[in-house]
């Protein structure tokens, strides 16, 4: 008996002490990351990037460091591919955002997406506001809410206060239903990650996944693409204006 209680006093001491210093450790590399970045020595401050990323996994504000690393060395496919990968972590994040679209400005492709509804449009600008686990934040909170405003409603004598708070619980339930399908939209993109960034100098589109089919159309290292499809070692890909094609899978990395 005196053994396991042993055992469970000091094994929560030593998990504590291995939790602290495993943050610590992460924290000293950062650190040490945007002193090399501060002091233009970007190669360095990539290596430590991408080994925290290794490390301690995804994060957008290492992703979004990477890809400004990336930037200042003038390597434009692997900053695009960091920046949307932020972005994809924390959509409402307008720095990310904005690097993002600076990158691609430097980018040879420039591909017009394809015109959408106004409704369409005004819909994932919302949306892209929250993440996935902050959307699931807003609609849980507004669904308590919901139920408290309901509780008002139905049990309080005040006839003035029964309007508010049944105008309210209508409100309430359009955030909490809208929240739930943000949410459950951002989750998806995390979850499929259909989009990949093309890693090559210069790629031809084929009709077809066989080197021998009818080229289509050029595109260049930068170029977001959406997969649709793969056969072997070609994947059939999608631009934002539509247009479709096939090309070798190593040839682009996925978001």
């Amino acid at each position: 008996m005196e053994i396991i209680g042993y055992i469970k006093k000091y094994g929560l001491l030593l998990l504590f002490l291995c939790f602290y210093g495993n943050l610590f450790a992460q924290d000293s590399t950062v650190k040490e990351a945007e002193v090399a970045f501060s002091k233009g020595e970007f190669d360095k401050a990539i290596e430590l990037y991408e080994n925290i990323l290794k490390t301690n996994g995804e994060s957008a504000e290492i992703y979004y460091n990477l890809g400004n690393s990336y930037y200042r060395v003038d390597k434009i496919a692997p900053a695009i591919l960091n920046y949307e990968r932020a972005l994809l972590l924390d959509p409402g994040d307008g720095d990310i955002r904005f690097n993002l679209q600076m990158a691609k400005l430097k980018s040879v492709d420039k591909i017009e997406p394809v015109g959408e509804l106004f409704i369409v449009t005004w819909f994932q600008s919302v949306q892209n506001m929250g993440s996935a686990d902050s959307w699931a934040k807003l609609g849980i909170t507004s669904f308590l809410l919901f139920i408290f405003s309901l509780f008002m409603y139905f049990f309080s004598r005040w006839i003035r206060l029964k309007k508010i708070a049944f105008y309210l619980s209508i409100v309430l339930l359009v955030i909490v239903i809208l929240a739930n399908i943000f949410a459950s939209n951002q989750q998806s993109k995390l979850n499929n990650r259909n989009d990949a960034i093309i890693f090559v100098p210069t790629v031809t589109i084929k009709s077809s996944p066989d080197s021998s089919g009818t080229d289509l159309f050029i595109l260049h290292e930068g170029t977001k693409v959406t997969v649709k499809s793969k056969l072997g070692e070609w994947s059939e890909i999608e631009l934002e204006n539509g247009n479709v094609g096939w090309m070798l899978t190593k040839d682009i990395v996925a978001i």
